[in-house]
């Protein structure tokens, strides 16, 4: 670094004059630069105004920063062409400005086709599995972009610095050790790159899926390259690490589509009329608009001395929406069955056992 600054001094004139000459050229050739990155983007964002779509909006919110600089750093090239106080200074900087402002525009580039892309993943539709597919894959792979832009920019910023570039090359002449010692320092991001790339390519989860893990009820909120976000049901958020998706087993109520089956539980006296029951199921079922029309069954699923159980099952388009019928159906089944049925309520009966002539209640 040191040599760098020294070498840096010895290129600069002691002439004043030409130093300040240099200054007012630098900033005459700012000074223009941006006036005209404001009349071209004024120029821009009009158009894209006119537009019917969004996605011209995005990519000229997204590229307006990085261009402005990019701008001026042009003006400062050409400047630089006729004077060569000014020349000289950016050519002590420039190794280590253009990669950064290579690295920013990439960077924007990248997120502006993101946004663009999501903007045709729309999850908010009832049928939305190919649209977060999308969204996922786009989550991981823009994530493993960003990881992968902004390593080979600093590196290439360090690059250009003299003594940082002959310590990398001494150190590539001597790998050996050097090069374990790299990999061990970087396995935790490379474990977490690959189970990115492998949660992309297999996809054991999306964006907006229903998952049960560790016991709890969510959805998918965010995928990033080393934890997910889950949102629960209570408004808690859940974060998990990528590999106990990868590794260990979980619930995933939309894997391949968003429609489901609820079940209610009633348990009855074992004298109930069970077809009573399956009448006003079917009625009730019929009237709720959360239904969707696929699947209605009632069925004795189990038997005990005291009472039998009965399975409702019914059929909605998403996991929230079979909940909440499944609420509903089983608050109106049992004012049905307080009202109109009380003697299907489950008791329990002592039947008295003549002993000696007397009657006694068991045990």
């Amino acid at each position: 670094m040191d040599e760098w600054i020294e070498r840096t001094r010895e290129l600069l004139p002691s002439d004043w004059a030409s130093i300040a000459a240099a200054a007012l050229a630098a900033g005459v050739a700012v000074a223009v630069a941006l006036v005209a990155h404001r009349i071209l983007f004024r120029i821009l964002r009009r158009v894209a105004r006119a537009s019917e779509s969004d996605a011209d909006n995005i990519v000229v919110r997204e590229l307006v920063r990085p261009t402005r600089w990019a701008i001026v750093a042009l003006g400062l090239v050409l400047a630089a062409r006729t004077m060569p106080v000014l020349d000289t200074v950016w050519q002590a900087i420039a190794g280590f400005i253009l990669p950064a402002l290579i690295g920013w525009m990439a960077l924007s580039i990248m997120r502006a086709t993101v946004k663009a892309l999501e903007l045709r993943a729309d999850i908010s539709v009832a049928d939305n599995l190919a649209a977060r597919r999308r969204r996922t894959r786009l989550a991981i792979f823009s994530r493993i972009g960003t990881f992968a832009i902004i390593f080979v920019t600093v590196g290439l910023m360090l690059l250009s610095i003299p003594g940082i570039r002959d310590i990398g090359v001494t150190l590539m002449a001597s790998a050996g050790l050097a090069a374990l010692a790299v990999g061990a320092a970087a396995q935790p991001a490379l474990k977490a790159l690959i189970g990115g790339l492998q949660m992309a390519l297999t996809e054991p989860i999306r964006i907006d899926d229903v998952v049960i893990i560790d016991g709890e009820w969510g959805r998918i909120e965010d995928i990033r390259t080393t934890y997910v976000v889950v949102r629960i049901w209570d408004e808690r958020r859940l974060v998990v690490p990528v590999h106990k998706f990868l590794d260990e087993s979980f619930q995933n109520w939309t894997r391949r589509e968003s429609q489901l089956l609820g079940t209610v539980f009633l348990h009855l006296d074992p004298m109930a009329e069970v077809e009573k029951v399956r009448a006003k199921y079917e009625e009730l079922i019929a009237q709720n608009p959360l239904w969707d029309r696929r699947v209605q069954v009632v069925q004795v699923t189990g038997t005990a001395p005291d009472y039998i159980e009965v399975r409702l099952l019914m059929s909605a388009k998403d996991a929230g929406t079979a909940f909440d019928l499944r609420c509903q159906i089983r608050e109106a089944m049992m004012a049905f069955i307080r009202d109109e049925m009380p003697e299907a309520i489950a008791r329990r009966r002592w039947e008295p056992i003549e002993k000696d002539g007397a009657d006694t209640l068991p045990g």
